[in-house]
């Protein structure tokens, strides 16, 4: 399994397993799954819910010597009811008593999004703008954290390019990884780009679309990734599937993808896409089908009266953003 090795010489597996959307009494046996299957990159996230259970099992696999702590790549997330300076450490250290770990190979600010302690807003004024707790001061805690061992690296998530640059503008302590949603019809080459030129590495995530993406297509009058003609012929080419072509496509352009999924056949499959080979014509083909297609798009922070809209969220044009 490649890796994306950071200034300290560890070393990130470029293919992990998502755990977004992964139901309580099924990511269990999917994290075990995978470990046994040689999965060394697990994500989680505080606000995905099954953090308790994700620690289950992994206190189980790492007891009967199925892996070593030492030998697997565990990410978590700081949710965005934790921005405070103050508030960032505390949200760790109870993020890994549920995973029942000592500390995490990297955290991440999982929003550039600040609320009150509430998981989530309900009316305007519970959302808090980031004039009244700015990113610096929720980076400032998360550098506390990696001073305090409980996280060896810290980065950021579903951050723009202008954050990117405000971030690195106000800290010696720039953030090592930005996990955003990347696939083919989102490619956000000027950020990848960006991202290369800063040695800042990129973690796609819903690299298959959505469970939400065979609507949102059909809306569209287009068809949904796993199914479009030009994915389906590369991947007769290798006899391999759809998934796995586009997972290996996230591989090729040098990102980290954590494809979710508590199926063990598919959680197999999306494991031998690291053996799949593409040609530079096959990523060129899919290199055209760009939509800037944003299935994650961010509505959900967006009400009437509240701080955050689409445009400061992204920080860019919003001419195919789906909405």
């Amino acid at each position: 399994m490649r890796n994306l090795i950071f200034n300290n010489n560890d070393k990130m597996p470029v293919l992990g397993l998502g755990t977004w959307k992964a139901k309580a009494g099924e990511v269990y046996n999917a994290v075990l799954e995978a470990l046994n299957l040689g999965y060394r990159h697990i994500d989680c996230a505080h606000i995905y819910g099954n953090e308790s259970e994700i620690g289950e099992a992994l206190r189980y696999a790492f007891l009967k010597g199925i892996v070593n702590r030492s030998d697997v790549w565990i990410t978590s997330k700081l949710w965005c009811n934790s921005h405070k300076r103050e508030a960032v450490i505390p949200a760790l250290k109870h993020t890994l008593k549920n995973l029942q770990l000592d500390y995490l190979d990297l955290y991440l600010v999982h929003w550039p999004v600040a609320f009150s302690p509430d998981t989530y807003p309900t009316i305007p004024n519970e959302f808090i703008s980031l004039d009244e707790i700015p990113l610096s001061e929720t980076w400032e805690g998360m550098v506390d954290a990696k001073e305090e061992n409980l996280c060896r690296h810290i980065g950021v998530s579903n951050f723009s390019i202008l954050k990117l640059k405000e971030m690195m503008a106000y800290s010696a302590v720039k953030p090592e990884v930005n996990q955003i949603e990347l696939h083919p019809y989102l490619q956000q080459k000027e950020m990848l780009d960006f991202c290369n030129e800063h040695n800042i590495f990129l973690t796609a995530y819903s690299p298959l679309g959505t469970s939400e993406a065979d609507k949102i297509m059909a809306n569209k009058k287009e068809t949904t990734l796993l199914k479009h003609p030009d994915i389906i012929h590369v991947a007769s080419q290798y006899n391999c599937t759809p998934a796995q072509v586009l997972i290996q496509w996230a591989i090729a352009r040098g990102t980290s993808v954590i494809p979710k999924s508590v199926n063990p056949e598919r959680i197999k499959q999306n494991f031998e896409a690291a053996l799949v080979c593409l040609s530079e014509e096959d990523m060129n083909t899919i290199n055209q089908l760009d939509l800037n297609l944003r299935f994650v798009d961010g509505t959900f922070w967006v009400m009437e009266g509240a701080p955050y809209t689409l445009e400061n969220l992204w920080d860019e044009q919003l001419i195919q953003v789906h909405r």
